[in-house]
């Protein structure tokens, strides 16, 4: 008898040991399980989210623009503003915090015009905000993370060096804020503000980029391993040293005839960066290799030709690769599944991209584009050429000019914002102003993962804080660990998402030193710290715990 209730409680394992392979035969034959889902987080936030930004203690900063009129959101009692040539007083709201957890929000009050400004957090986790347009186009503003329910934007006295609209950020090493371009405007400025300079630098890049149509506005800025910055601009791109005002070189053009940057709007993401070399622990090996895409874009002329004639364009279906460390670099090209303009470029824990939101036709601009592309698209770039890119589950909502999308710590991204007129219209058709907040929640989301899903229990560092090349290990739970898998550790800046440019975006993978059994469920994964400012500069990251595919539910840790 005591034999016959071994073999059934044996046969009760294995059965129970199978079981959690099911999901993972059913995710090989199952392609519907990599389109993700989309969730209405909010029919309305009271504001289109043309700016968004993620802070450390999870909460979001969203803003449009002050002069679009009334806003769907009142201020509080007694707050009230003096508007843009619009109204003689605004008691409505043009930002809000957004809470993750709660999927709730509150009005916050901006003073000055935020219309195609630009943002990076600094080192401390205060969203540095600059420029906008007419009274805000000179002016920082801050807004530091704080559980104070009352807490609000702070506009400072002191002003930017020149005018800011559609320029683009960039934190650096020494946590300093380059700020670069903008309509018109051909030069960089830093902040903190240096005041005793007599002016900003002037950069001749920014003028030889501008054609008719300018397609050089929010420039592409990614900081380099090596401490100096890529500027992308039009079809050009230079690697800039900023700290002796010095192009150190310029990079080949990219193939084709389309422009990338606004009002083309094609997006760029500085794919993720490896410190998995057998000496990149030490900081006089050599930098890791850094690897720009640029996606999308409009051919030449697609910006008055939609804006004059109301002919909307194809927009570009091709991306290319930079790699930007290799001594000769030569642009690879790729042809999405389908032409994309106004595109989100969303990394993603995983280290793959999902390009979200924008248009097929057209450009940006009020009512300049045309064919929403509803589907997001996800490319993953270390696959074989003709398998990188696949076609997601679409959106029910067109997210056209001035939409936005951001990574948040679950893995979700979110998405709001479009409107392609100059003011609020809510019965404009086919593409009204839109108000909403939703999550798309990519594949690694399925329930069916649970059991390879990592849970981090614990970081081992003091108090979250991470140092340059520092040892340190994370604990984490996972149902069914698989000894063949991939397993690694990476982290993730909050970047400012507007006009499908998603500023300061960036991946470290670390280098994992071993991994460690604790108990039947619990783990310990010991890495080694970023190397050097250079490649992760001081601030908040969102940090991840990936295998077998399937990320962790992200945590802040800040590295300093």
């Amino acid at each position: 008898m005591a034999t016959k209730n071994r073999s059934f409680f044996c046969i009760l394992s294995l059965l129970s040991i199978f079981s959690l392979f099911i999901p993972l035969l059913s995710t090989a034959f199952d392609v519907n399980i990599w389109g993700g889902h989309w969730v209405l987080l909010q029919p309305s936030i009271g504001i289109s989210a043309m700016h968004m930004q993620v802070l450390h203690n999870n909460k979001i900063i969203i803003f449009d623009r002050t002069e679009a009129g009334p806003s769907n959101i009142s201020l509080p009692a007694n707050k009230c503003r003096l508007n843009d040539d619009i109204l003689n007083l605004d008691c409505t709201s043009h930002s809000v915090l957004y809470d993750i957890a709660t999927n709730t929000f509150r009005p916050l009050v901006i003073q000055t015009d935020t219309w195609c400004s630009s943002g990076a957090v600094d080192h401390d986790g205060t969203l540095v905000q600059t420029g906008g347009y007419n009274n805000g186009e000179r002016v920082i503003r801050l807004f530091s993370p704080s559980d104070d329910e009352n807490c609000d934007w702070v506009e400072l006295t002191k002003s930017l060096w020149d005018r800011r609209w559609y320029a683009s950020n960039q934190i650096l090493p020494d946590n300093r804020i380059i700020i670069v371009g903008g309509r018109k405007v051909f030069t960089y400025e830093f902040y903190p503000k240096n005041e005793s300079l007599p002016s900003s630098f002037y950069l001749p890049f920014l003028i030889e980029t501008r054609d008719p149509e300018e397609n050089n506005l929010y420039p592409f800025l990614h900081l380099l391993p090596d401490g100096n910055l890529f500027i992308f601009a039009n079809k050009r791109s230079i690697l800039f040293d900023y700290i002796n005002n010095k192009v150190v070189k310029e990079f080949p053009l990219i193939p084709g005839d389309d422009k990338r940057n606004y009002p083309s709007s094609g997006s760029s993401v500085l794919l993720p960066l490896r410190l998995t070399g057998p000496n990149d622990h030490n900081l006089t090996s050599v930098f890791p290799e850094a690897e720009v895409m640029v996606c999308g874009g409009a051919p030449p002329g697609a910006f008055l030709k939609s804006q004059k004639e109301r002919v909307f364009v194809q927009a570009s279906k091709t991306c290319g690769r930079l790699k930007v460390t290799d001594p000769e670099p030569v642009w690879s090209m790729e042809v999405m599944p389908m032409p994309r303009v106004m595109t989100d470029m969303v990394l993603l824990p995983t280290g793959d991209v999902v390009l979200i939101n924008g248009a097929s036709n057209g450009t940006a601009g009020w009512e300049n584009g045309d064919n929403p592309n509803l589907n997001p698209v996800l490319y993953l770039p270390n696959a074989e050429p003709p398998l990188r890119f696949l076609v997601l589950n679409p959106s029910k909502i067109p997210r056209m000019y001035h939409s936005s999308a951001v990574l948040v710590p679950d893995g979700r991204i979110l998405v709001g914002g479009s409107n392609p007129h100059p003011r609020y219209n809510f019965t404009a058709y086919p593409y009204p102003t839109e108000l909403s907040l939703e999550a798309f929640y990519p594949h690694y989301l399925a329930p069916l993962h649970e059991n390879i899903r990592p849970s981090i229990l614990a970081v081992e560092s003091t108090e979250n804080t991470v140092s340059y090349n520092e040892v340190f290990s994370i604990t984490f739970s996972l149902t069914m660990f698989l000894p063949t898998a991939e397993l690694f550790v990476s982290l993730i800046t909050p970047s400012f998402a507007t006009h499908s440019w998603s500023m300061n975006q960036r991946m470290v993978v670390l280098k994992v030193l071993e991994v460690v059994q604790l108990s039947i469920l619990t783990y310990k994964v010991v890495v080694i710290g970023p190397t050097a400012a250079t490649v992760a500069p001081p601030g908040y990251y969102m940090m991840f715990v990936v295998h077998s595919g399937i990320p962790s539910a992200g945590v802040w840790i800040k590295v300093m």
